[in-house]
């Protein structure tokens, strides 16, 4: 009897408690691109990402589907290199990350070679809670000096 009443308790309490829903960690939504390597514009991964990035993403599909058949997007954003050691970067990787209410910076810093002075890479990505989950809505880097953005992929 002592038994049923304390599964009694616990399930009324679970009733009562009020849920808060936890998108997890920022730099979780980030991780996934330096533990897979898979590129951003990918159709398949295209969910991760909210506006302004997911727009760039399509306009870089209409302009590879053009008759143009080159985007604007022509590099890993998560590495700012089209070259790389996985390993290095997966060994060299520290995520900062800075959350204020439903938006959170995560900043990635790695080096793409061991070996190399100009190897060392400040990637900033800009997310945003949106339905429980973070999405990512811009890609910057500090080393390289661009945005995502601010990529102009229109044809001409």
């Amino acid at each position: 009897m002592e038994d049923a009443l304390n599964r009694f308790a616990l399930l009324s309490a679970m009733l009562v408690l009020p849920v808060s829903a936890s998108a997890g960690p920022a730099s979780d939504a980030v991780r996934y691109f330096y533990d897979t390597f898979k590129f951003e514009g990918a159709p398949e991964v295209r969910d991760r990402f909210a506006d302004p990035a997911r727009t760039k993403f399509e306009e870089n599909d209409q302009l590879i589907e053009s008759e143009d058949k080159v985007g604007c997007i022509d590099f890993s954003l998560s590495l700012d290199a089209q070259d790389y050691d996985e390993g290095e970067v997966a060994r060299s990787l520290k995520l900062d990350e800075k959350i204020s209410g439903d938006n959170a910076e995560v900043t990635a810093r790695f080096r793409i070679f061991a070996e190399d002075d100009d190897a060392d890479r400040q990637i900033v990505w800009s997310l945003k809670t949106i339905g429980g989950a973070w999405k990512i809505t811009d890609i910057a880097s500090k080393s390289g000096d661009w945005r995502l953005s601010e990529f102009y992929c229109e044809s001409e």
